[in-house]
């Protein structure tokens, strides 16, 4: 009788500190534990369970609270109550107005959360409102209509799983692979219309094999999203789906990485087509740049992705690398003054690659523009190597932007030419610079200037059109060469420093100044042959394209 008595006691007090530790609704923790525990097969009491719902009938608020457990157990949600805050007061803003709720999945199912209402923790009437929507997400209609058609059979159980479920497992992998397939075709012909309209060109075959490279795992994507999708409705445990999703976030992870990749490079293999129709070569320097900094980015949105499905908070992981960063960048001050460097050369194109560009430091063509620094060729073939933030910094003189090269000399004719000899020098000059087929005929300058100390100089000012600096010299060579046949045809000659004793009476001897002839007729007749020789040897069709 005393042990009959002991256990009705046992029991009793069993039941009482049951409701009492149980049914708890104090804070967070002990809130979503009580709507849990009760809903377990070995403590199944949905009443109890049914209490966490705020402002319900009783009925009513046991078919929320039946569904919600549904929908974490489908979406393989792990509630891990270590993480679960205790404190009755729990804050989760850090502004002036305070918000007492806890959610708990913010990434996956932000719509689910607790909140404290009249000086207890409820699931919030928001919550409440949408576990109707979730639910049916989660497991559409015709998940119910299944259940109602599968036969007495279906629901034989082997290895501890129905055998409807692994049905629905092969039809399922059955149709991802179909949409997989369609998507991929479907994804490769909306990627080609799409480029062929921006770029306004017929795709080639490169084109056409990095579409299908992209139009692969955008179809990865989608598949592996159906299997998301599908795969709650399979109704199986908790512990089952919580691996399964875990694996399924990891493929998209991946996937999404694999797919932003291949999308980083069609983008840049467009852009790369368009720089290569521009005139300027900076802009192709910056496509290898941009690919290697949007390909960065990339990974490292998919490695934080990886981290939180870890559960590791990306918030404090990102404020750590950004600190770490700050550290970084205040150690390595040269490093990041020659980056910004880099962008401000992009943003201003001060000069584009192979310009020839002249600096109170340096001479040369630009060959790089890198990160850090920009390689410049001397004249010498060697090499300066020059930070960017130098490079930005200093005053530029860009030889490569010019529209001409300019080209002044002054040529010295001596004391006795005379005047109408001059005058035709200077005027058959003036005419071979117009034939000449590099110079402008509009732009140049050659006249008597100055009496010198030794010779009588004519300036010629000429611009040629070629900014190269070999057809620069090939330029003076052609141009030369036809003054000095001019000067011969007129018997004019060039004066060099020297010293003249003029002898006016000695007999029997010749006095050794030149004999100019100055008829009109010769001299034009020896303009004409100047000039015809100079236009024989110097077509005009020779001329390029500048």
């Amino acid at each position: 009788m005393k042990k009959i008595i002991f256990l009705f006691f046992f029991i009793s007090l069993n039941a009482k500190a049951q409701e009492t530790i149980k049914v708890d609704l104090s804070n967070p923790n002990a809130t979503i534990y009580t709507h849990l525990y009760f809903l377990q097969d070995d403590t199944y009491e949905p009443a109890k369970a049914a209490k966490t719902m705020f402002g319900l009938t009783s009925k009513i608020a046991i078919d929320k609270a039946i569904k919600l457990k549904k929908i974490l157990d489908g979406k393989g949600l792990f509630v891990d109550f270590n993480k679960i805050p205790n404190d009755p007061n729990f804050n989760d803003t850090i502004g002036y107005v305070r918000v007492y709720k806890y959610v708990l999945f913010p990434k996956r199912m932000p719509q689910v959360y607790v909140e404290k209402i009249n000086g207890k923790w409820y699931y919030s009437p928001e919550t409440i409102s949408e576990i109707d929507a979730i639910y049916n997400q989660v497991f559409p209609w015709y998940v119910h209509k299944l259940q109602q058609i599968i036969p007495n059979l279906g629901h034989k159980k082997a290895f501890g799983f129905e055998l409807w479920q692994f049905i629905g497992v092969v039809l399922m992998f059955i149709i991802s692979v179909l949409i997989f397939l369609i998507v991929k075709k479907l994804s490769y012909w909306v990627l080609q219309a799409l480029q062929e309209k921006i770029t306004l060109v017929v795709s080639n075959n490169e084109d056409k094999l990095m579409l299908k490279r992209l139009a692969h795992p955008i179809s990865l994507v989608i598949g592996i999203k159906f299997i998301d999708i599908i795969f709650p409705a399979l109704q199986f445990s908790l512990n089952i789906n919580t691996w399964v999703f875990l694996l399924l976030n990891i493929a998209k992870a991946i996937f999404w990485v694999y797919m932003l990749l291949k999308l980083v490079k069609v983008i840049m293999h467009v852009y790369s087509e368009y720089t290569a129709k521009t005139d300027s070569k900076l802009d192709d320097q910056l496509v290898p740049i941009l690919n290697n900094f949007l390909t960065g980015i990339v990974f490292v949105y998919g490695f934080f992705k990886i981290l939180t499905l870890f559960g590791v908070d990306a918030t404090t992981l990102l404020a750590g690398a950004t600190i770490g960063g700050l550290a970084f960048a205040l150690a390595s001050q040269d490093t990041v003054k020659n980056l910004i460097g880099t962008i401000m050369i992009f943003l201003d194109k001060p000069f584009h690659i192979g310009d020839w560009i002249v600096t109170t430091e340096l001479e040369g063509t630009v060959e790089k523009v890198g990160f850090r620094s920009t390689r410049v060729r001397a004249a010498d073939t060697s090499i300066f190597q020059i930070p960017n933030s130098r490079l930005s910094e200093i005053v530029i003189n860009n030889k490569g932007l010019l529209l001409f090269r300019r080209y002044n000399t002054e040529l010295g004719l001596r004391y006795d030419t005379p005047p109408e000899l001059i005058e035709a020098f200077v005027e058959g000059v003036r005419k071979i610079i117009i034939s000449h087929p590099k110079t402008s005929s509009e732009m140049f300058n050659v006249e008597f200037v100055a009496f010198g100390d030794s010779a009588l100089l004519i300036m010629v000012n000429v611009y040629f059109k070629s900014l190269a600096w070999g057809d620069e010299q090939s330029s003076k060579h052609k141009l030369h060469i036809g003054i000095i046949q001019l000067a011969k045809e007129l018997g004019v000659d060039f004066a060099f420093p020297s010293t003249t004793v003029t002898i006016e009476n000695f007999p029997e001897k010749v006095g050794l100044n030149p004999k100019y002839n100055t008829n009109p007729e010769t001299i034009g007749a020896s303009i004409s042959k100047v000039l015809a020789q100079f236009e024989t040897d110097n077509p005009i069709d020779e001329e390029k394209d500048f």
